[in-house]
């Protein structure tokens, strides 16, 4: 590969190429740069002009693989920095192509026109005998020689731009643009097998979203705007196959259709969904299924009555006549199979249903039972008004087909309800065997065949005729037995039979036997009921007085059902909100995330972008800066090597920088200036002597010369005057003619300035007057507009000073009153702080008598152990710094000593936090501390008995204290 070059010189090169006629040249370089890893660095705006310029020789020469290559990495280069670059490349790529398909038909065109020699002649000889060799015409070899290459050539244009901006949200607009392209463009040129590649291709890509759902940029189909373009585009799909009339693709956008619009949160535009139902009653009505057809023109008439308005009232008896011609056409005969068929056909209706958003199977007498509900026969045509009327209500088995005939003929000759007639046709034999089975047990075949005459090519014979009724019964709709040898026909009946819809659902004249033996259990209780309301009336009178029971007791529990109801309803309304709160919080919160990610994607993108721009930015200067030192380098060596005659190599033209390269110079010029100044001394002393001999030899040639000058000025001065007289003297003649001519219309041009100057004066006066007039009343207008104003001002001033005088007063009464709430505020505080001090006082004295009580106790506990019953006196209490009070060290020592000196045993010492050993525990007495608050209660806390013997009775303290105290008690 050549070395990477600037994207500047690349193009200037491609259109040199392109200037001699080297295109595949031109291609192949601007195709280098393009897929070069070096290019990902280039500026797009350097690119784009090489891209536009690839895609130009790629079409013109029409290599696809090669644009679709160089596309690819341009995409890849610019996704994350600019569509709209990539938007116009490609749309410069299809434009171009489809120029080309247009160019390549008028050539085609000019051929076959060409061709033709004699107009008159219609055939020629080598005409004749090249059609009897092959079966084309001129214009179909023309085209296929030069149109068809292009074809080709835009059907893959359309495939590689597809497939270039498939799974990337950026690019989706021109994603479907160009799908909508490839639909026109199979439409234009009638192209069925583009059109279903062109399908499967755009569903393989649909397919593919959710499986690279992890890409940047990838598709979301849970936004509403990406749904609605992929929604449109398989609208523009539907129509393009219904055009085309290739049913199995159109059923199968249908059903794209029906997946997205089941993922999609809101239903789409209702003429988009009339589009949807009208598509699939021409796909329904090709596939002869008439049950979904009707169906699908029930939904077709309903949504356009709902929801267009302004439809004429021949528009509208057009679409109810074809809905209730579509249910009547629905075949009688239903297609009953077994086994796996059943299934399998259960299947294929609950998935046409689920196309049609209904939630079960459709039926004939369901659909004309909704039909009737809309009143739609107050908008069908008479005919067939007539025709339901025939085939549902009345009852006339011998007169049926004749009374149809007419309006089958009628039928028939309509264009658009002629596809109905055949089905029509099906429907009344099913009515007739119907209503001939309730009438007769046995019948003559000829006599069949006379009834079920219709008008040619509609008519039956006598085989047509019993293979509908082998068919029907073969179905379980009739029971039909055919007698070959009399002719006849009988219709059986089985008494045990099940209930038939399709006979039950036409006009009966009678019940018949089946459904006779079916109810004989029900008529015989209905019997025997009223026999015994007659013999019993007053079974009827208990019957009464419990209904009316239990409507009393149903009126009871109504109001308590209904608020129950109702407050079920709020309960699972709230749910709801709640859940709807909760998701649209979520996806709130999930599009903040989804934007503060794309956010801080393309902030780590802009910053790594710049700092990619800042790197590249300096690499260039760097290296500009290098080449333009190298080039002032090279330039000022070259000059002092031809200038100064400097002898300089290559090395030490490598070797030496600018400033050295200066140095030199500047060396050199200054020799050169010492030299120049020697050299012009010189000249100038050979100059002052040459001068010196010139003004010696011109001193007397100047008198000379003097005295010529003066004779030629005396004689131009002399010719000069004489030309001026002659001049003056001309033109005071000619201004003495014009005086003479004037003077005849002087005393008119006085008068005529006379009348103007009056008239004028006369025009100002008015003028004058009238502006006078305007400044009196601008005046008069200005003084009054300066009272208003003044009198506005003054009621302004006055009501602003009422309104200060009210807010000062307002202002005066609110603090007078926050002085009055401050005092009772300090009041309040100062009566709430006395009881608090005195309270407080209250409960320091309790907690002094609690003191001393436990004092007392602690000297009784200690008396016996020391052998004294003296009391001790309690030691003064000093107030603590918790609030609380407590003896202070030194009268805790002095106690000590008073012990002491009464021969005593020292009092145990007070308990501290230090670690005792269990010898000195145990010689311990046992004893409370003092709480440590004051009780609130005011009566003498009860002293708690002693947890070993008696502490009067010398039962505190330890084993050995209590075998003391026995001994002493033993000896007394």
């Amino acid at each position: 590969m050549a070395p990477f070059a600037k994207p500047e010189s690349v193009l200037r090169r491609a259109d040199e190429l392109i200037a001699v006629g080297q295109h595949g040249a031109a291609l192949e370089a601007l195709h280098d740069v393009i897929i070069s890893k070096r290019s990902r660095s280039v500026a797009l705006s350097s690119l784009e002009p090489i891209m536009l310029k690839f895609v130009e020789l790629c079409v013109s020469l029409r290599k696809g693989k090669i644009a679709k290559e160089g596309l690819h990495q341009y995409k890849n280069i610019s996704q994350n920095t600019s569509i709209a670059t990539i938007e116009l490349v490609i749309r410069k790529f299809i434009q171009l192509s489809e120029e080309k398909v247009q160019e390549a038909q008028a050539k085609a065109d000019q051929i076959t026109l060409d061709g033709l020699d004699d107009l008159e002649a219609t055939e020629t000889p080598e005409s004749i005998l090249l059609s009897t060799v092959s079966g084309e015409q001129n214009k179909d070899r023309t085209d296929r020689a030069v149109v068809t290459p292009w074809l080709k050539f835009l059907w893959e244009a359309y495939r590689t731009v597809l497939d270039i901006l498939r799974n990337n949200a950026r690019l989706e607009a021109l994603y479907q643009t160009t799908a909508h392209q490839a639909f026109q463009f199979c439409l234009k040129y009638t192209r069925k097998t583009e059109f279903r590649r062109l399908c499967d291709l755009l569903r393989n890509h649909l397919q593919n979203i959710a499986k690279y759902a992890h890409q940047p940029h990838s598709i979301n189909l849970n936004e509403p705007e990406s749904l609605q373009r992929h929604l449109d585009t398989r609208f523009q799909q539907l129509n393009g196959a219904a055009e085309l009339e290739l049913w199995q693709e159109a059923f199968r956008s249908v059903e794209d259709i029906h997946n997205l619009m089941t993922m999609s949160k809101k239903m789409p535009k209702p003429f988009m969904m009339a589009n949807y139902y009208e598509k699939l009653t021409k796909i329904f009505m090709v596939s002869d299924n008439y049950l979904f057809h009707a169906a699908a023109w029930n939904k077709y008439y309903t949504l356009v009555k709902t929801q267009n308005k302004s439809v004429t009232d021949e528009e509208q008896t057009r679409m109810a006549s074809l809905a209730l011609l579509s249910a009547l056409a629905i075949p009688v005969i239903s297609s009953k199979d077994s086994g796996y068929e059943i299934d399998e056909s259960k299947n294929k209706s609950n998935r046409l249903a689920a196309l049609l958003g209904l939630s079960r199977s459709p039926n004939r007498a369901g659909l004309l039972k909704e039909a009737l509900s809309k009143n739609i026969l107050k908008h069908v045509r008479p005919e067939l008004r007539e025709l339901y009327n025939i085939l549902e209500v009345q009852f006339h088995p011998l007169s049926i087909c004749k009374k149809i005939e007419p309006i089958m003929t009628r039928l028939a000759q309509d264009p658009e309800l002629v596809k109905y007639v055949k089905p029509l046709h099906q429907v009344i034999l099913t009515r007739l065997f119907q209503q001939l089975s309730q009438v007769y047990t046995t019948v003559k075949l000829d006599f069949v065949i006379e009834l079920a005459s219709f008008a040619a090519p509609f008519n039956y014979d006598s085989a047509t005729i019993e293979k509908f009724i082998m068919k029907g019964c073969k179905k379980g709709e009739l029971s039909i037995r055919i007698d070959h040898a009399t002719q006849s026909l009988t219709f059986e009946t089985d008494l045990f039979a099940t209930e038939n819809k399709t006979v039950t659902d036409g006009p009966v004249l009678q019940s018949l036997p089946s459904d006779l033996m079916r109810s004989q259990l029900t008529r015989l209780a209905t019997c025997l009921n009223t026999t015994v309301t007659m013999i019993s009336p007053e079974i009827v009178e208990a019957k009464k007085e419990a209904k009316k029971a239990a409507f009393m007791k149903a009126l009871v529990g109504m109001k308590e059902e209904h608020k129950a109801a109702l407050e079920r309803k709020a309960i699972i309304e709230r749910k709801k909100e709640l859940i709807e709160t909760m998701l649209a919080r979520k996806e709130k919160e999930e599009a903040r995330e989804k934007a503060l990610r794309l956010q801080a994607e393309q902030e780590a993108l802009k910053v790594r972008l710049a700092e990619e721009r800042r790197k590249r930015e300096e690499d260039r200067i760097r290296a500009e800066q290098d080449a333009i030192r190298k080039t002032e380098s090279l330039k000022l060596a070259e000059s002092l090597k031809n200038k100064a005659g400097v002898e300089l190599n290559d090395e030490d033209l490598e070797n030496l920088d600018k400033d050295k390269l200066v140095a030199i110079q500047i060396k050199q010029l200054e020799k050169e200036k010492s030299e120049m100044a020697t050299r012009t001394k010189a000249i100038g002393k050979r100059l002052d002597h040459v001068e010196r001999a010139m003004r010696l030899e011109e001193r007397p040639l100047l008198a000379k010369d003097y005295e010529r000058q003066q004779k030629a000025d005396l004689v131009y001065h002399e010719a000069g005057i004489k030309a001026h007289r002659e001049a003056a003297a001309a033109k005071h003649a000619a201004e003495l003619l014009l005086k003479k001519r004037m003077a005849k219309i002087l005393d008119d041009y006085k008068k005529v300035r006379s009348d103007m100057e009056e008239k004028r004066e006369e025009e100002f006066a008015q003028k004058r007057e009238a502006a006078r007039a305007k400044i009196e009343e601008e005046k008069a207008r200005r003084v009054q507009l300066y009272r208003e104003r003044k009198a506005e001002n003054e009621a302004r001033v006055a009501r602003e000073e009422k309104e200060r005088i009210e807010r000062e007063a307002e202002a005066a009464r609110r603090a007078v009153e926050e002085e009055k709430r401050k005092a009772e505020r300090e009041a309040q505080a100062a009566k709430e702080k006395d009881e608090y001090e005195a309270q407080r006082a209250k409960l320091d004295a309790m907690a002094a008598k609690q003191r001393e009580r436990e004092a007392e106790i602690e000297a009784r506990l200690a008396g016996p152990r020391t052998g004294s019953a003296a009391p001790v006196t309690p030691p003064r209490l000093v107030p603590s710094s918790t609030g609380g009070e407590k003896p202070s060290w030194r009268e805790r020592e002095a106690a000590k000593k008073a012990a002491g000196e009464s021969g005593s045993a020292p009092a145990p010492p007070a308990p501290t936090g230090a670690y005792r050993p269990p010898a000195a525990r145990s010689s311990e007495p046992l004893r409370r501390e003092a709480p440590r608050e004051a009780p609130r209660q005011e009566e003498p806390v009860p002293t708690r008995r002693p947890l070993f013997g008696n502490a009067a009775a010398g039962g505190g303290g330890g084993w050995r204290d209590r075998e003391a105290a026995k001994k002493a008690a033993e000896q007394k």
